[in-house]
Order: C-alpha cells, then sequence, then structure tokens
C-alpha cells in the first residue's frame, strides 16, 4: 500500500461519526465542527459551512405528465415602459386550443430576460436555450414571457450587461407581467446562460411575485470565473459572446415590420457597441486599463454571488464538469440552500452540451425540461408532485461514468489530502527533501491552443469536431512539466475545489502559473479533469475570504485589486496559490494522478498587454524542495459514497 492510499484512510477515519439527523431539506443539521468553510465574497468573509439535512430516500424519477392544452399561440411583440422611458420589447407565448385559439383566463408565468434578440428566436424558430418560449412548458398551463434587456433586441436604449440600469428594469419586468390578464399573479424565472444569469439576479431582488427560479449554467462572479479568471483576459468566449449580441441587437425582424422604428434601434444599438460598452470594454481590459483589469465595482455589480444569499425562493441551479462557469454553478446552490429549497444538478458538460441537456435521460435523472416542468409546477402552481423530495445534489462523476447523488455540496465526507511536487516529478504525500532541484517551463502563451480549455472556452462550438487532444491531454502538455502519483492502490474520488500552492521563481518580470489535473490511465492515456490559471504579480490571497477544509486552505481568495499587486523580482522564489476549478471525478484503481503545471493556456486567459511584456521569454522554474514545498490539496471523498441516483 503507497503513502497516498495511507493519506486516505487517514481521512476515512478522521470522517467517522460524521453522519447526522435526518431532517427537512433545506433546514442545516449538527454534524459537529465544520470540516468546510464557505468561500467569501467581496462583501462578506467565508463562514463554517452549514450542512443540509442528508434526505437518504430521496430519488430521481421522471416526471412527464400528459399536455394540459394542444397548442400554443403567440401574440404580436409588445413593449414594456421602463421609469425612464427606455422601451423593452415582450415576447408573450399562451396556451391554445386544437385550432390555435388562445385559451381563456390567467396562467402562473415564466419570466425569461434575454440579451439574444426574442424576436429573432420567435422568427427563426431557434432554440429556447437563446430566448425562444419552450412549447412543452406552455402546453402544461404556463404562459412565457421572453423580454430583450435593455440595448438589445427589439427594446431601445443602452446595453451595460447586467450593470445597474439593466437590473432596475427587472423589477419593473415583473410589474408589468402582473398587470397582464393572462397572469395569475404567480411568476417563475428561468433561462440558460445570460437568461440564467437574470433569472438569479430576479430572485435576488425578492419580489413577491417571483415564487420559484430555474437558472441554467448562470454565471456566479463575472470577473473570477471568466473574463478575468486569475488576473488574465479571456480571449476566445468573451470576443465571440460580445460580436454575438451585437449581431442579434442588429439583425431585428422589426427593420422589416417597422423600418421607422426599428432603424432608430438599430442605430441607437450600434452607436452604443462601438463607442460605448463592447468594443471600449474589450479594449481597456486587453490594454490592462486599471478599473476594468482589476476586481471593483464594474465587476461587484455582474457577479451573482453577491446577492445569491438574498434569494428567498425555491431554486434549481445546473450545471456542468467544464462548463463557462464550472466555478461558481455549485457555489450559487450553497449560497441559497440555507434561505430556500435548492437543488444542484452537474453534468459532464460544456455550455452547449448544458444548454440542452446532453444526454439525458441517463441513470435515472430525466431530461431538463421535465425536471423544469416538475420544479414549477410545484413551486408555481402549488402541486405535490415531489420536487422537493428530490436529491438535493446529483452530480456526474467523470472516470466514473455516471451520474451519482449527494447530501450536500460541498460534499460533507470530503478531506483534505495534500500531496507534493518532487524534483523526480512524483507526486505523493511525503514532504520535499532539502536538495531537491527545481524543474523548469518555458514562459511562453501558447500552451493548451489545442486541449480540452479550446473547447470549454468556446463553449463547446469547437468540440464538435472530435479532435483527439480534447478527451486527451497529452499535447497540451507538451511543454509542461508533469508530476504523477504511483499507480493508485484502490479508487480516490474527489469532489470540490482543489488548490495548488506552487512556489516558483522567473527569469522575466512577471509569469503565469497554469495547473491542470489530470487521470493518467495504465497506457499513459491523460484524460484531463479541470485547471486553473494565476498571474503571479496577483498573487496575493485574503486569508478571511479563502475556504478551507480541514483547517487547510483549499481555495483561495485572491483580491485582484491594484494595490494587491505584488511585483515579481527576476530569481525571487515565491509562492503561488492558484484555484482550481471544482470538479467530480473518480481516479480508479491502477490509474495514475498527474498535476502539469505550466505558463500558459491560451484559451481560458492571456495577460493584459503589460503584464504579457513582462512575462514573454523567460524561463519559469518550479521549486519543491524542503523549503519551497509546492504541493496540491485535493477534496477527497471515499468511493464507499458513490450513490447511484436511482
Amino acid at each position: 500500500m503507497n503513502k497516498i492510499q495511507l493519506g486516505l484512510i487517514g481521512a476515512v477515519m478522521l470522517c467517522a461519526g460524521c453522519s447526522g439527523s435526518s431532517s427537512p431539506a433545506g433546514t442545516a443539521v449538527d454534524r459537529g465542527p465544520a470540516q468546510w468553510t464557505t468561500l467569501g465574497t467581496r462583501a462578506a468573509p467565508s463562514a463554517p459551512e452549514t450542512v443540509i439535512a442528508p434526505q437518504a430516500a430521496a430519488t430521481w424519477s421522471d416526471y412527464d405528465p400528459p399536455a394540459l392544452y394542444p397548442k400554443t399561440a403567440q401574440q404580436s411583440l409588445q413593449y414594456i415602459a421602463m421609469p425612464d422611458g427606455t422601451r423593452l420589447a415582450a415576447y408573450v407565448t399562451l396556451p391554445a386550443d386544437a385550432n390555435g385559439q388562445v385559451i381563456a383566463g390567467s396562467f402562473p408565468t415564466v419570466l425569461i430576460q434575454t440579451a439574444y434578440n426574442g424576436g429573432d428566436a420567435q422568427f427563426s424558430s431557434a432554440i429556447a436555450a437563446l430566448g425562444g418560449a419552450d412549447p412543452y412548458i406552455v402546453e402544461h398551463g404556463y404562459a412565457e414571457v421572453v423580454v430583450d434587456v435593455r440595448g438589445t433586441g427589439q427594446s431601445q436604449g443602452s446595453w451595460d450587461a447586467f450593470g445597474p440600469d439593466e437590473q432596475a428594469d427587472y423589477g419593473h419586468v415583473v410589474d408589468w407581467v402582473l398587470q397582464q390578464p393572462w397572469c395569475n399573479g404567480t411568476i417563475g424565472v428561468y433561462g440558460v446562460s445570460y437568461l440564467g444569469i437574470t433569472a438569479i439576479l430576479t430572485a435576488a431582488q425578492d419580489h413577491p411575485a417571483v415564487k420559484a427560479a430555474f437558472p441554467i449554467v448562470p454565471i456566479g462572479d463575472g470577473y473570477r470565473d471568466i473574463v478575468f479568471t486569475g488576473g488574465q483576459v479571456n480571449p476566445t468566449f468573451i470576443p465571440t459572446w460580445l460580436a454575438l449580441v451585437s449581431v442579434l441587437s442588429l439583425t431585428d425582424p422589426i427593420l422589416l415590420t417597422s423600418p421607422q422604428v426599428g432603424v432608430a434601434t438599430v442605430l441607437q444599438h450600434l452607436s452604443s457597441a462601438v463607442t460605448t460598452f463592447q468594443v471600449p470594454t474589450l479594449l481597456r481590459g486587453v490594454a490592462g486599463d486599471p478599473a476594468t483589469a482589476y476586481d471593483g465595482d464594474f465587476w461587484t455589480v455582474r457577479s451573482p454571488l453577491e446577492v445569491d444569499g438574498n434569494i428567498r425562493v425555491p431554486t434549481f441551479v445546473v450545471g456542468g464538469l467544464h462548463d463557462l462557469f464550472q466555478r461558481s454553478e455549485p457555489m450559487s446552490y450553497e449560497a441559497v440552500k440555507t434561505h430556500a429549497p435548492a437543488k444542484l444538478l452537474i453534468g459532464p458538460w460544456t455550455h452547449i452540451q448544458a444548454a440542452l441537456g446532453q444526454g439525458l435521460p441517463a441513470d435515472g435523472v430525466p431530461a431538463l425540461n421535465h425536471i423544469e416542468l416538475r420544479w414549477f409546477d410545484q413551486y408555481l402552481k402549488g402541486m405535490d408532485v415531489g420536487a422537493d423530495r428530490l436529491p438535493n445534489v446529483t452530480q456526474y462523476v467523470l472516470g466514473y461514468g455516471h451520474y451519482v447523488t449527494a447530501s450536500d455540496w460541498p460534499h460533507p465526507q470530503a478531506h483534505a489530502l495534500r500531496l507534493y511536487l518532487h524534483a523526480d516529478k512524483s507526486l505523493s504525500d511525503r514532504p520535499p527533501a532539502a536538495d531537491e532541484a527545481p524543474n523548469t517551463a518555458l514562459q511562453e502563451p501558447l500552451n493548451g491552443l489545442c486541449s480540452i480549455s479550446t473547447d470549454q472556452w468556446t463553449a463547446g462550438l469547437v468540440g464538435l469536431i472530435p479532435l483527439p487532444c480534447f478527451s486527451n491531454a497529452e499535447l497540451a502538455e507538451t511543454f509542461d512539466v508533469k508530476y504523477e502519483t504511483a499507480p493508485l492502490d484502490e479508487d480516490t474520488y474527489i469532489n470540490g475545489p482543489i488548490e495548488a500552492d506552487v512556489w516558483i521563481s522567473t527569469t522575466a518580470q512577471d509569469a503565469g502559473v497554469s495547473v491542470r489535473i489530470d487521470d493518467v490511465d495504465p497506457s499513459g492515456s491523460a484524460t484531463p479533469l479541470t485547471n486553473g490559471i494565476q498571474t503571479a504579480s496577483l498573487r496575493a490571497v485574503d486569508a478571511a475570504r479563502s475556504r478551507t477544509l480541514d483547517g487547510q486552505r483549499i481555495q483561495p481568495w485572491h483580491p485582484y485589486t491594484q494595490t494587491s499587486v505584488q511585483p515579481l523580482t527576476p530569481g525571487q522564489v515565491v509562492e503561488i496559490p492558484v484555484e482550481i476549478f471544482q470538479t467530480s471525478a473518480l481516479i480508479a484503481k491502477g490509474h495514475r494522478l498527474r498535476v502539469a503545471i505550466g505558463a500558459s493556456d491560451l484559451p481560458q486567459g492571456v495577460p493584459p498587454l503589460p503584464t504579457l511584456l513582462q512575462s514573454l521569454a523567460g524561463v519559469l522554474s518550479l521549486h519543491s524542495d524542503a523549503a519551497h514545498p509546492s504541493s496540491v490539496v485535493l477534496p477527497v471523498v471515499p468511493a464507499s459514497a458513490l450513490q447511484a441516483p436511482h
């Protein structure tokens, strides 16, 4: 038995007696001293984790009752006037009879707020993920209203992507919906991606008419999740996304149906994109403008995790292990679970795959729209359909190949295991010796050009081309230093965020540190699991806001402010805490765990130009000696905790 397995046995022994008594879902149970703490926010420090009741009998089942109405009917374009005079476009879909005539009466209403032109979605029969109404939900007795947020689609105004003006509109939109004869006074908020983010932010406003939320792949922290992960600007998804919103805002059907109105709106959108928001924001980020490239007020207001704790309505969060917002989706659940009924479903998905619920039903987990209907039937219609009795947490486990259920997230049976990097490129729980020499990597910005990061940070678009480099990390890690364990003597289950504490020096004035976690099978094929990236000069950590497990830091909180910058001196040895996004993976017996470290991960992030120029053409030294014990901290759960969802 190797030392890693001895460490795992110790973790299991520490967990003896962890289980607690059963109590209703959404209430806390006393399980003794917390092993986990939460991750703090800009406004609040970390705190002991509140553990939710286990719901030992919770199981999945399908829910697909017969449709109540045979058809749906779309009303003509309507406008909602905001207090400042800006008019927002609204598209209403109602239940209809077999002849397509709207059913008289009022219905619970599902509200979707989109930046992707709800009019285009109707006009071109686009998928509901972009903002079109879902006939399945409407046929089951709901009104659906899709609203273009200000400055997008056919709405007037200037877009500011979840800015203060847009968020202020959400409540006015809810008020307008309540005044419509087809609304019975009960509203649920729903959506995918941008639409899921507006759902979360609307629910957090605590409007009394909003009774439930079903956000799919919502962002949690605008800065840390994607735009400036590790202090590096995302060069793949963000420019594409800004262009998508711009193009969809310039292709209005109203240009054809009402040119007088349409031309004025399109010109307003064009001016906003070029002179006010999209282009200027992107250029400021690339140039390293302090108000954009560092964390601050701009990003605080665009980070739902700052207000998720205000949500008091039942909320079902859907995420993906390779999603754009992989980092924060479980934390959105975590922020709601102690204030309202909450559930979490994480699939093996990229962004597009999650939007479609690809592969469902599987392992007893139903299709996403079946889950959505059950959630809204329970909490909007007041029907007892068992939504409250679903498992608290359902996650796909990489390497295991199935969905499993758990009582909570973070996993209440996890314990911290620290593994050390060694000069011989081994990875073990044995601390390094004093005389172990550093390994080196060239500082160049192109690592990961063809990797799972390429798939993830293009939202899964590039992954439609089945390139081997997306499923095998060997090419992506060609220039990385790879540290591996001995073959494992038993299955090892990892569930949660991971931290790498890497001691480095550089011949340059700054550096990036990329860390990848892989599952290496006996043939040597490396399956990528998760990764993180960090700019060395932004290495400062706020201990009061960082997450710990068993007293060890396992998710660092980096301030990313201009005042937190710590310049590097060439040759200076410093510790770089790297946040590695949460995962759920089983490393099988006989496989190896790999930690691959390099200087860049291009699809995920590239430093703003001033930092990039300071980092180029350097040599990165990775230290692993007794004075500089580079290591990785893993949340390890007994493999016996894996529970099938049916």
